[in-house]
């Protein structure tokens, strides 16, 4: 309890949290709002077109909930939250404050253990507010028809919701791991977004042995919990790929504490 409380401190008496925090409810809400709006735009322009003989070679583009709530809240809102994550550890290796931390609680793994759930819970009371949050203002911009898709009547809607805030809970659990292990604030950013944004999607351009690791690669899995496969195939169902990002989560934070126990700080 102690240890969690001095990471209380650390995190609240520090302005990055609250940026933070503000620049995740803008870029959930607002990227919901801009999903909704063009598509009833996108609508509208395809009806006129209907209405004036035209026949459109595409179909209306009709957001759903992982359009509105995946790609504000669970993209670059939780991006965000891992950034910060990863900074509460590679700061005080920086400024050398890790050392007074790790003389007044000599267990490491605690220290590591506070930090993961701190902000992890904020992660995941935030992405799950959020989401319903995105999900409603996406519905209200898009309009009737256009947010047809947009309805806790259809399968898979909830999972969505409340996957990206326990998705955004073990994500960050992985960013405090890659903080540990680099010890670097550029390093650990710089990978973790480049590993979800752009090398896990270079896998699709090597062929057959890019198709055969695809359904490895953890931040797929992630997305095909959610709903959306990107057209890999995956030997598991959306469960399926929980469990494995789990597991990848597990690791990645077992390698760190074991690290951190080994290596000077």
């Amino acid at each position: 309890m102690g240890v969690l409380a001095a990471e209380r401190i650390k995190i609240t008496s520090t302005k990055s949290p609250w940026w933070c925090t503000i620049a995740v409810i803008v870029l959930g809400l607002g990227l919901a709002a801009v999903v909704g709006f063009t598509s009833k735009l996108g609508l509208e322009s395809y009806k006129d077109q209907v209405a004036q003989g035209d026949t459109p070679d595409y179909d209306p583009y009709l957001p759903t909930v992982y359009d509105a709530v995946g790609s504000g809240v669970g993209g670059f809102g939780v991006m965000v939250l891992m950034i910060l994550a990863a900074l509460t550890v590679t700061s005080e290796y920086r400024f050398g404050v890790i050392r007074t931390t790790f003389q007044a609680m000599p267990n490491r793994a605690s220290v590591l253990v506070a930090k993961a759930f701190l902000i992890g819970v904020l992660g995941l009371v935030l992405s799950f507010v959020l989401g319903l949050g995105a999900f409603y203002i996406a519905k209200v911009f898009a309009g009737a028809e256009a947010g047809e898709l947009l309805s806790f009547d259809l399968d898979g809607t909830w999972r969505v919701i409340y996957g990206t805030a326990i998705l955004a809970f073990l994500q960050i659990v992985v960013a405090v791991g890659i903080g540990a292990l680099l010890r670097q604030s550029a390093g650990a950013i710089a990978l973790l977004l480049l590993w979800p944004l752009v090398v896990e999607n270079l896998f699709g351009l090597f062929g057959s042995f890019g198709r055969a690791v695809q359904p490895f690669l953890p931040w797929l899995n992630a997305s095909h919990f959610l709903g959306s496969d990107g057209g890999v195939d995956f030997h598991w169902g959306p469960w399926g790929s929980l469990v494995y990002f789990v597991v990848f989560t597990a690791i990645v934070f077992g390698a760190a504490v074991f690290v951190t126990d080994h290596r000077d700080a």
